[in-house]
């Protein structure tokens, strides 16, 4: 029994009814609806018959599109990136075998973000919040500081750039300056799938790639790169994909005047072309073979990368970024013949 304020016993109270608790900290506290996509803020861009969207979630590209047609493989706003899809690599792409690497006399251990194959992979920042720093109707811009951290006791300032023109599509630039007081091991990469057809198998390909990287079974580099002449890997000139299955680096790229390397997927509905700028000196290449059967071989993954697999080991093409010092690297994608 309860007492009234003056001492009196009084009624009992009637019974209140449980209120259900919500664990969700996306949820309005009134409503309990969820109040943000898994991916977070999307920022919306145009230009002419272009249209991308980036996230908040990695500063990914979730969708482009040209002429109302998907040119990568995209996902919905409150789906994560499937098998990475345009995903940003920082502070370096592929894999770093167990995780284990030395740098200016000093040994570091990363998790183990690819635990079947043990091995670290694609870097530290696509899952991070990355922050609106600009915006207009063609472009955005994201930044994130990544702070040190068991493995990667460095301080670097990112930014994120995407651009549209109507005339020359998708321009990515990807900048990092070194925020710290020691010098810092650096690469990046990108994971876009790129669509020209229903499946890979109808397409053409053309790689201006002279070498292609052998690998272990866990996506390690195995021995020194290989030239392509005479072997299956040679798409230096342009040729049907057809069954091949691709899960491989590739280097020694051909370049234009401006420096820029072209991969172009050419297809019955598409012709897809991406480039790679100065100090992309690697592509991988996956054909997407142990995807689900609904992804299975319907995209081809082309992935700019600065450096191979498994080069916070090797050293190889790594960069050393120094205290107060930025690196910037540059690609884009073209749509040209979508009807």
């Amino acid at each position: 029994m309860v007492q009234s304020a003056g001492g009196a016993e009084g009624p009992p109270l009637p019974k209140q009814p449980r209120r259900r608790l919500t664990m969700d900290p996306m949820a309005d506290m009134t409503t309990g609806q969820p109040t943000a996509q898994r991916t977070g803020a999307q920022h919306a861009i145009a230009a002419g018959d272009y249209q991308a969207t980036v996230t908040q979630l990695g500063a990914g590209l979730r969708e482009l599109r040209h002429r109302g047609h998907e040119v990568i493989t995209g996902y919905a706003a409150d789906d994560l990136p499937p098998a990475g899809a345009g995903q940003l690599l920082v502070p370096w792409p592929n894999r770093i075998d167990h995780g284990r690497y030395d740098f200016a006399g000093h040994s570091f251990q990363l998790d183990l973000s690819e635990p079947a194959r043990g091995n670290a992979i694609h870097g530290l920042t696509r899952w991070a919040t990355w922050q609106l720093a600009e915006q207009s109707g063609e472009h955005a811009e994201l930044s994130l500081r990544l702070l040190g951290q068991p493995g990667y006791p460095f301080c670097l300032e990112l930014r994120a750039g995407y651009r549209l023109t109507a005339a020359a599509g998708l321009e990515v630039s990807i900048t990092a300056r070194n925020a710290g007081s020691e010098p810092a091991p650096y690469g990046t990469g990108s994971h876009p799938y790129l669509r020209a057809g229903s499946l890979v198998d109808e397409c053409e390909l053309l790689l201006p790639a002279a070498c292609w990287q052998p690998a272990d079974d866990r996506g390690i580099p195995a021995g020194p790169p290989q030239d392509v002449t005479g072997s299956p890997y040679d798409f230096r000139a342009r040729r049907l994909i057809g069954s091949m299955s691709l899960d491989h680096a590739f280097t020694a790229l051909a370049s234009d005047a401006d420096g820029r390397s072209w991969t172009r997927l050419c297809g019955p509905a598409a012709e897809v072309a991406l480039w790679a700028g100065p100090g992309y000196g690697w592509l991988q290449v996956f054909t997407g073979d142990p995807l689900s059967p609904q992804a299975r071989r319907r995209a081809l993954a082309v992935e700019p990368m600065t450096c191979p697999p498994n080069a916070f080991v090797s050293g190889t093409d790594l960069l050393t970024v120094a205290p107060g010092s930025s690196v910037t690297h540059n690609w884009g994608i073209q749509a040209t013949s979508f009807s």
